[in-house]
């Protein structure tokens, strides 16, 4: 049903799937010009509703921006399902942010989002899981003997690459050499299988 005017005074309501059409206008902004430039009006006017609309389904900013998150970390722990191991992961995770740098922009940005939203916090717990896994499965002899110390060593790895990557910063010295190669390499020098 659609509540508008005829004389296009009013914007309509109803809208077939609103609240993917403002999650994929937000990731639209974002991509452009940063998690600043959000805003529910503008997405909006962008979708073709009332600016009323978009709260119906967010409540406010950072309630999108935190579903923008939650979504970005399920997205993320299904590009990590069957990781071969944490190479593969790590791949994996860079690949993700390449592919999605809107989600990876406002998924580490604790200051924008709601921590304490449930479905964030269950897809955030399922994305790490599957990368504690990752490192989990490294034998001791080849990670060393905290895990938890290689988990973070894996992750700022992958993480800084990720974010130099899509922010420009290693153009020059990645060229046109294939991002998932060049990470790969780059493990080889943090994780040594053991020597038999």
């Amino acid at each position: 049903m659609n509540t508008a005017k005829t004389d296009g005074s009013a914007r309509p309501y109803h809208h077939g799937d609103l609240r993917r059409a403002i999650v994929g206008a937000a990731l639209d902004v974002i991509a452009a010009e940063g998690p600043a430039a959000v805003s529910l009006r503008d997405l909006a006017r962008r979708a073709g509703v009332s600016h009323a609309a978009p709260a119906h389904h967010f409540k406010d900013r950072v309630g999108l921006l935190t579903a923008i998150a939650a979504e970005g970390f399920g997205l993320l722990a299904t590009a990590l399902d069957d990781a071969e191991d944490l190479r593969d992961a790590g791949v994996r995770y860079v690949r993700f942010a390449r592919e999605h740098p809107a989600h990876f922009q406002v998924m580490f940005a604790p200051e924008l989002l709601r921590a304490d939203d449930l479905e964030l916090t269950t897809a955030r717990t399922l994305a790490g899981g599957r990368l504690r896994a990752a490192v989990a499965a490294i034998p001791s002899e080849g990670r060393g003997p905290d895990a938890r110390l290689a988990g973070i060593a894996a992750w700022s790895l992958a993480h800084g690459f990720a974010t130099l990557l899509i922010s420009h910063n290693l153009d020059g010295q990645v060229g046109g050499q294939d991002p998932d190669e060049v990470f790969h390499a780059l493990t080889g020098m943090l994780f040594r299988a053991p020597q038999s």
